[in-house]
């Protein structure tokens, strides 16, 4: 498992594909905050909720001057069925190898109902436009986070 990130770190690279198979590459967000944010498994329901909030949020969000990606494990498929069920409308990429997961320190140890098992850890990640992270949140709670977050940001 790689060391947790901490802000003013610089923000691990990666260009990874969305539903549709078109890849998107952090680098190209230089410039914009960015919401990096990790998560077990599409259409599930935590996984759900957590998405909802944010795109329920997205429009505050950009207004703000945010973008959201949300990573997770599945592939591109299951992504885009999880984005047209529930109308997710900011990119959701896949990260199969579980090599962002881990630079990151989103994929490791866990302890899930008592018993510690290996997997993701919901984690959120605020990119500043230079690169390096201004928010390092690990093990978030999947309900009430997005509004925390926003708390956080002042927004």
């Amino acid at each position: 498992m790689s060391e947790r990130l901490s802000v003013g770190d610089a923000a691990p690279d990666f260009t990874l594909p969305d539903a549709d198979g078109n890849e998107v590459a952090l680098k190209d967000l230089r410039g914009k905050n960015v919401i990096v944010y990790f998560y077990p498994a599409a259409m599930t329901p935590g996984c759900t909720k957590q998405a909802c909030d944010f795109r329920d949020s997205l429009d505050s969000l950009q207004a703000a001057g945010y973008t959201v990606l949300g990573i997770s494990p599945d592939k591109p498929a299951k992504l885009a069925k999880f984005r047209d069920r529930d109308g997710v409308t900011f990119p959701l990429l896949s990260d199969p190898d579980k090599e962002v997961l881990t630079a990151y320190a989103a994929f490791g140890e866990k302890t899930m109902y008592g018993k510690k098992v290996t997997g993701v850890i919901r984690s959120t990640f605020v990119v500043d436009p230079d690169g390096r992270i201004a928010v390092a949140q690990y093990n978030v709670k999947a309900t009430g986070h997005v509004a925390k977050l926003r708390r956080d940001l002042g927004l």
